[in-house]
Formats: C-alpha cells, structure tokens, sequence
C-alpha cells in the first residue's frame, strides 16, 4: 500500500511538473512577443526622435535662406551696372586690367613692369568680389552669409595659389600663404587697434571668441612645425636618407591636411550654428569701449580734426564714460530706426552672381600673368622671391578687405574687424592650406607642409604675440603701433632672406608616387 501510494504521489508529482512546463513553454512565446513588443516600442521612439529632428533641421534650413531684414525690390540690370562702377574708389585701378594684358602679350620680356600693372590690377577685383558677396549675403541668413564670406573671402589667394601651383612654383605657394597669415594677424590687426585707438582710450571685443581663434591658430602652427621638427630630428643619423624622409614627410603632410579640413568643418558647425551667439557684437563678455579722459590728444592732428570736425565740437568724454563719440550715436540711432524698414540692395541676384563669375574669371587670367612674372622680377637680384611673395603677394588680395577692416574699427566695431582679421588668418590656416595640400596630391604635385623654417619661426611667434595682445579683450593703439611695427621687422628680415628649398621634391616638383 506504501509503495503504490508513493508510486502515485510520485506520478502526480511528475504530471504536475509536466503541466508546468508546458505552462511555462505556454507563456514562453507570450514572454517573448511582450519583448518584442516593448523592442518595437523603442525602435519607434527612436523614429520618433528622428521624425522630431527633421522639423529641427527644416527650420534650421529655412533660418539660413531666411534674410534678417526684408529686401527691397531689386534694381534693374542698369542700375545694378551703375552701382558696381561707383561701388568703390578702388574702381579706378580697373584701368590696368587691359593695359596688363596688352604689356603680356607685347612686351613679354619686360616682366617687371608687367607684375606692377598685374598686381594693381588685382586690388579692385577683389573689392569688387567682396562687393558681390555682401549683396547675395543680405539675402540670406546670418549664418549662411558668414558661411559665404567665410568661403569667398580669401578667393583671391586661393586662386592665386591654385594657379602658381599648376605652374610647380611651390615655393610661392607656401610662402604667400604664410604671408598672407601674417599680413592679417599683424599688419590689418594692428592697423584696427591703432585707428580705434585715435577714437577711444580703449576698446572691447568678445574675449572667448577671439581666444577660441587663438586656439586654433596654434594648433594650425603646430601643423606647420611638425614636419619641420620631423626633417630635423632624423639629419645627422646614421641611416638617414634625404628621399626616403621627404616621402614620409609628404605622407605626413596628406593625412595632417585632411585632419586640418575636418578641424575647419568643425569650426564653421561651432561658429555657424552651435555657438553662434558668441560671435554677435552684443556678446555678455564684451567690453565696453572708454573715450580719453580729458581733451583727446589725437584729434590735435590737423587731418584728423578736419575729417571728425563733429567729434571735435563733442564735449569731452571722462575716463569711465562708456558712451561713444556722438558720430557713433547718429549711427546707432541710424541703425535703430532702419530696423524697421526694408534693405534696399544695389544689385539683382543675377548681376551679382555674374559679377562673382566675371570677376573670378578676370582674377584668374591676370593672376597667371602676375605668376609668370615673378621670375623675371626677381631674376636681377633687386628684390627677393621671398619678399614678393611674403609681403607683396598678400597685398594684392588683402588690399580692399584691410581698408574695410580699418574703417569699421573707427565706428568702434572691433568685434566685426576681429573677424576680418582673425578669421582670415583661421581660413587660410585650416582650410587654404590644407585644401591645396590636398589638391597638389590630386594633381600629382608633391607639396606638403614643410614650410620654409624662418616662415614658420615666424608665424610661430606671431600667433604667440597676437595671443598675448588679445587675452585681456581689449585693445588701445599702443598695442596696434606694436603689432604693425613687428610686421615691418619681418617686412625687413624678408627683404634680405635668400630663401631656402627644404627639400628636393619641392625643387623638382615631381609627381607623386
């Protein structure tokens, strides 16, 4: 009886246990369908955040197409001639277009006259460049408009570049970018600081914007310096071979240039969306700018007095009044009340974009003759191709952009200078270099980022000077009359610097393998 008893007590226990796990089997897939239930309910939260980002990304779209102000009926085609003609002074200059053309096709040999007529050619066009970018940026967005002054700012070196590098003229083409860093940093900063200086005892700029700048200024020379330190680091050696460090040299240079682009990329996204705010003029950490304490001494200067006969006749400011020159107060006033009405441009869209082509393609052909005249120019000995293309060069497309520059630092608009200045020299160092770099690999042409090492000694201590003047986020004319004066040093270093070839490959401008 115990034994049967237990035999069925243990049966009912297995029948139970098998029930169980059918059960258990039973709710398995229920289980699993409530798994997949809940997987599919964050795979569509997921396309949610996504179908939310879209509208995000569409009204980011539409706020770049989308001008701050409302536009005006466009003039006519005529009209749109006829601001282009009085656009500028610089207009005047346009004279030498066809008589350079002519002296290069007749007098070929007279290279020296034919790279003055080219290169006074050269200054309106870029002011006439800059003058199409303004009109399609009122058209546009904030951010696309920094977007296109960002992008066509520096044409003119860039084209400049382009066209000496087809040419193999390497040499030229490192040192007038380098030059063209320099002139910004140095020359056109200093020129800002010491006109605004003449205005007020001190100015203020965004300090975190302009310190950001620094930033990636040195981290561009740093770029420039390695492959110096690396050629240098490797003569003297044993089994040191000069073809086998230029190849790795120029390997460097390659993968160096396209981590250099994506730094620029990152930079536009910071400057243009993300950290916009930073750079408006009405930034938090801006400083206000302080009139002179007393009578101020610049405007003794009969020239000076004669120009700002309104500002002369201005009671003076004290030393802690934040309020502008009464010159600047009509403009802000005049500023205020043209907020509410439309921006009337001084051109159509389509005479804008043809002037932009026009102007480009005119650029182009007078550049090459400028290019080709280099060594006829330097041939005699009287100047240096490194002075030519580290001081003049930069001249050339700089020219009209320096007088904007100035100009606007007078009105105390510092900030707006500051992003002449700066984020020219930020373009060139982290977009200009790196793309031609990137180009020359393309065509074949064996240029890398072994700069001449007094350039880059120079433009090292440069960024270091500059840092140094803008870290307080304010500037006085002392600090102008500093920086201009260092550039005349490196104006006069250059003039008697020979020059030297780093390396075989740039000589031969071989193709790379």
């Amino acid at each position: 009886m115990d034994r049967s008893s237990d035999d069925g007590r243990f049966s009912t226990e297995r029948i139970i246990r098998r029930h169980t796990a059918t059960d258990n089997h039973i709710r398995l897939p229920q289980e699993l369908s409530h798994a997949n239930l809940g997987r599919r309910k964050s795979t569509s939260d997921i396309g949610r955040e996504k179908m939310a980002f879209l509208p995000t990304l569409r009204r980011a779209a539409t706020l770049m197409f989308t001008p701050e102000k409302t536009i005006a009926k466009p003039p006519n085609t005529w009209r749109s001639i006829q601001a282009i003609i009085v656009s500028s002074w610089f207009n005047i200059l346009l004279v030498f277009i066809p008589i350079s053309w002519a002296i290069n096709f007749a007098l070929p040999d007279q290279q020296s006259l034919i790279f003055v007529l080219t290169f006074l050619a050269i200054i309106p066009l870029a002011k006439l460049l800059a003058f199409a970018t303004d009109e399609l940026s009122i058209r546009v967005g904030q951010t696309l408009a920094g977007l296109l002054n960002a992008t066509l700012g520096n044409a003119v070196e860039l084209i400049v570049s382009i066209i000496a590098l087809t040419k193999c003229e390497l040499t030229i083409v490192q040192s007038s970018l380098v030059g063209s860093i320099l002139s910004n940093l140095l020359l056109v900063l200093g020129m800002c600081f010491f006109a605004g200086g003449m205005r007020f005892s001190e100015q203020g700029f965004g300090q975190s914007a302009v310190q950001l700048n620094s930033s990636l200024l040195t981290i561009s020379v740093i770029a420039v310096l390695l492959p110096g330190a690396f050629h240098m680091a490797l003569q003297g050696q044993p089994a040191y071979s000069e073809l086998s460090t230029d190849y790795n040299i120029l390997k460097t240079s390659h993968g160096v240039a396209i981590i250099l682009l994506f730094i620029y990329g990152s930079y536009l996204v910071f400057q243009l969306f993300s950290h916009k705010a930073l750079y408006h003029s009405s930034g938090p950490d801006i400083q206000q700018s302080k009139g002179y304490e007393g009578e101020n001494p610049w405007l003794r200067l009969r020239l000076y007095r004669r120009k700002n006969a309104k500002l002369a006749q201005s009671p003076p400011l004290a030393c802690n009044d934040e309020v502008a020159p009464a010159e600047d107060s009509d403009l802000e006033h005049a500023s205020a009340s043209m907020e509410d009405t439309e921006v009337e441009p001084d051109m159509s869209v389509p005479v804008s974009l043809g002037l932009l082509v026009v102007v480009t393609v005119l650029v182009a052909v007078t550049a090459e003759f400028l290019v080709d005249s280099i060594n006829g120019l330097t041939a005699s000995g009287a100047i240096g191709k490194e002075f030519v293309a580290v001081i003049l060069l930069p001249i050339v497309g700089n020219a009209a952009e320096h007088v904007t520059a100035v100009t606007v630092s007078v009105k105390d608009k510092l900030t707006l200078s500051l992003g002449v200045a700066v984020g020219s020299s930020i373009q060139i160092a982290l977009f200009v270099i790196p793309f031609i770099v990137t180009l020359a690999w393309i065509m074949g042409k064996q240029l890398t980022l072994l700069f001449d090492p007094l350039e880059s000694i120079v433009l090292f201590l440069s960024v270091i000077t500059v840092n140094y003047v803008v870290q307080d986020g304010k500037s006085n004319w002392l600090e102008g009359m500093i920086l201009m004066c260092l550039y005349l040093i490196v104006a006069v270093t250059f003039w008697f610097y020979p020059g030297t070839s780093p390396t075989k490959m740039s000589v031969n401008c071989r193709g790379a393998k």
